[in-house]
């Protein structure tokens, strides 16, 4: 098996722990907001450190790949990319969808045939959104969603769905269908990465360190602040 240092950015939360051999044997997490500027860099050292004090020699660096914000996945990344250039690690990159598919399989009594629906919450009744069954197959590619009540009837009306992640929530009222399942309290954490990590590498699914980027899904578009002058009508 292998040892992985698991970095986690994709939403408010931040996490980082260490894999090895099928188990968890180290996890840091912040919920307090989106502070990954500040934390992860703690996380990490504090990580580093463990594994250094254990004689526990790292093989890779995993990271949650996307979709997700825009700002949290640039900055685990980028730390992923510097942990693995400083200690010649492989990168291996975890979709955030499949990942918060990880606890629900791990905690939850998912009905038989049963589709899970990660949902990320993008903006008012938009997600990033994906289905799967029950063995992490993809059943419909990841996409942003405007959710309304016909956005996944079509599945819905041929079995249940559970839908959960921060986007989740807002969404029910607008689904609103008795096959629709709701699970609360679920996160994309660190601590859930190594049964993706580990799979991928041992198939050998690594990553380019030098060119890889996540997967922001939509093109991020910066917002230029009006001039106050213009705003009021007061410019030519």
């Amino acid at each position: 098996m292998a040892c992985i240092l698991n970095i986690e950015t994709s939403t408010d939360v931040c996490s980082v722990a260490v894999s090895e051999n099928g188990a968890c044997i180290f996890d840091e997490e912040d919920h307090s907001g989106p502070n990954h500027a500040v934390k992860l860099g703690v996380f990490v050292d504090e990580a580093l450190s463990f594994t250094d004090n254990h004689a526990i020699p790292f093989d890779a660096v995993a990271v949650s790949c996307g979709p997700g914000s825009y700002t949290g996945l640039r900055i685990g990344v980028s730390m992923a990319k510097g942990i693995c250039y400083a200690r010649d690690l492989k990168l291996i990159a975890v979709p955030t969808l499949e990942l918060l598919c990880v606890p629900v399989l791990l905690r939850e009594l998912v009905e038989e045939g049963a589709l899970l629906c990660p949902m990320i919450d993008a903006r008012r009744m938009e997600v990033y959104a994906g289905l799967y069954d029950r063995a992490l197959r993809p059943v419909r590619e990841v996409r942003a969603d405007v959710v309304d009540a016909d956005t996944y009837k079509e599945y819905l009306d041929c079995q249940p769905v559970y839908f959960f992640g921060n986007g989740a929530a807002k969404c029910m009222e607008a689904i609103n269908h008795p096959n629709a399942r709701l699970i609360e309290g679920i996160e994309p954490l660190g601590k859930y990465m190594y049964p993706l990590a580990e799979r991928k590498f041992l198939r050998g699914e690594t990553e380019d360190v030098a060119y890889f980027v996540p997967f922001y899904l939509k093109d991020f578009v910066a917002k230029v602040a009006r001039n106050p002058l213009e705003k009021a009508g007061l410019t030519r």
